[in-house]
């Protein structure tokens, strides 16, 4: 799961400073997320999906479909 969100952030050239950003935490706090260092709190997996246009699941690796749920 760690790899897809470093996979996703490198597919859009982005860089962990750029994620940290719109996380608002340091890129060291952004970068033990990335390899799996530091706990995720769900509010992260969900804007990281958000952001990313993909679901939770996918992020989490219990699906291979990226297209997010419908919303309610």
């Amino acid at each position: 799961m760690y790899e897809r969100i470093r996979n996703l952030r490198e597919d859009r050239d982005l860089k962990q400073e750029d994620l940290a950003r719109l996380l608002n935490c340091t890129q060291a706090c952004y970068s033990n997320y990335e390899n799996g260092r530091r706990d995720i709190p769900s509010e992260v997996w969900t804007r990281l999906a958000e952001f990313y246009g993909v679901s939770v699941d996918y992020l989490l690796g219990l699906t291979n479909e990226k297209q997010p749920y419908p919303r309610k």
